[in-house]
């Protein structure tokens, strides 16, 4: 299952809701046992939560290092949303093993807290995954294009490979700073549609923004309307949709990509095994 939870204008990913569950749970937990045996102070749930980000950022880097090799600095910035939890977990679990040995006392409170909070997240991730899949698909809605042709393209057109839809605006920052990692997979992926979706803004405010920036993008449409985006269900930008080549939803990124991040994402579009046989591009 993919998406998030809408509350207003604010949208809060299902995964990020899942971590915040299962921290809140697991320090509550750990706390009321610490509480019962008179462990005073933080037994060490700071540094729990510490070791585990940790780990479950550079579990991340490492399995998508080709694409930090090319920009080193992007592994402290988190807003990309690269994160491990495996690799956060198993660490988190052998430092509460290196705490049993060190600080006995502390033990049970921080492996209460970590069995609570693991518990949350292992049956989460399950419910996630069994979930229906999400039902939305390519729509046939007719934009303008980029030229101002008066023949629109429809994006159910670009069925047949896997696709991956970006929603973004010239004034938005996070969308200005993914647009050269959009640009560069767009062209290192030929075997995937790139189909890029403006919000709000004519022919003449984009085709300048790309110009300035020297961005050669291909399938530029004008969303004049935002009715993609109210379609879609998201109102934040950048939002980027992910579909398999049959044009179901697999995925959804809501914020900032980053190479490591969005090649994550196009490794699972393009693995997908095909239920049907595709039509040809």
């Amino acid at each position: 299952m993919t998406g998030a939870l809408h509350v207003g204008p604010l949208s809060f990913p299902f995964e990020l809701l899942l971590v915040l569950a299962a921290a809140t749970a697991g320090s509550l937990a750990g706390g009321r046992i610490a509480r019962k045996l008179g462990v005073h102070g933080d037994p060490g749930f700071t540094r729990l939560i510490f070791v585990g980000l940790v780990a479950a950022r550079l579990g991340f880097v490492i399995q998508f290092h080709d694409a930090y090799r090319l920009a080193p600095l992007g592994i402290l910035d988190i807003r990309d949303g690269g994160w491990n939890a495996a690799a956060g977990i198993a660490v988190a679990w052998a430092y509460a093993l290196v705490l049993a040995w060190r600080r006995r006392p502390a033990f049970r409170p921080v492996a209460g807290a970590l069995a609570t909070a693991t518990a949350i997240w292992a049956l989460g991730t399950t419910t996630l995954a069994l979930w229906p899949a999400d039902p939305t698909r390519l729509p046939a809605i007719h934009l303008a294009t980029l030229d101002g042709r008066t023949a629109s393209l429809s994006l159910s057109q670009f069925e047949g490979k896997p696709v991956v839809v970006n929603l973004w605006a010239t004034w938005c920052p996070p969308c200005q700073r993914e647009m050269p990692v959009l640009e560069a997979a767009q062209r290192e992926h030929p075997d995937v549609h790139f189909v890029f979706l403006n919000q709000g803004e004519s022919a003449v405010q984009v085709g300048g923004f790309l110009r300035a920036q020297k961005l050669v993008l291909r399938n530029v449409l004008l969303d004049e309307s935002s009715k993609a985006a109210a379609q879609f269900g998201h109102r934040v930008l950048p939002a980027t949709l992910f579909f398999d080549a049959q044009g179901r939803l697999v995925d959804t990124r809501l914020g900032e990509l980053s190479r490591a991040t969005l090649a994550q994402r196009l490794q699972a579009i393009v693995s997908l095994p095909s239920s049907q046989p595709q039509p040809s591009p």
